[in-house]
């Protein structure tokens, strides 16, 4: 079984919109969405095109995709990035089977890799729901830091939450 990490392209960035919409109201709950805030697929598609036609220094957002044996197995997600500074990023894995079967570890170990790399990054945050204890368990055994637990709305789609931030600065890379 091979592993492939790799940033996504705009033609599988709906990998990333049928993920979300077609999630159960369990899994959604689980990840702190909330599924009244989803973009419809048409806007959400327009909105990556959108992101893509920009450099990368001017966008919202950076994508990567996670591969198992050529198959999407889960993507990445930046947002909140101050380019040459810090961002935020977001793990997900697609297929229930694939879930705690220790690909994330691996994925998202080279997942930070990109993002430090393509975004200059000096600081690199992400903040899973506090309950959610999978994307937890992977930001520490990859170095990620505890910085806090508190109450937030994580992003655009997600309600008010318990969260638990994680920090990486470029020296831990």
């Amino acid at each position: 079984m091979k592993l492939c990490v790799t940033e996504m392209k705009l033609e599988e960035t709906h990998i990333v919109i049928n993920y979300f919409h077609q999630s159960t109201a369990e899994d959604l709950d689980t990840m702190g969405v909330d599924p009244s805030r989803l973009p419809d697929q048409a806007r959400w598609r327009d909105f990556y095109a959108h992101e893509y036609s920009r450099p990368i220094e001017h966008r919202k957002t950076l994508l990567v995709l996670w591969r198992l044996d050529a198959s999407p197995i889960g993507f990445s997600v930046a947002d909140k990035i101050i380019y040459g500074k810090e961002a935020y990023m977001h793990l997900h894995i697609v297929s229930p089977e694939q879930r705690n079967a220790g690909h994330g570890t691996a994925c998202v170990r080279e997942t930070v890799k990109i993002y430090f790399a393509a975004l200059k990054l000096q600081r690199l945050f992400c903040e899973p729901n506090a309950f959610n204890i999978a994307p937890n368990r992977t930001l520490q055994s990859v170095g990620f830091k505890y910085v806090k637990t508190h109450n937030t709305v994580p992003g655009p789609i997600n309600y008010h939450q318990a969260v638990t931030r994680w920090a990486m600065a470029t020296s831990a890379t």
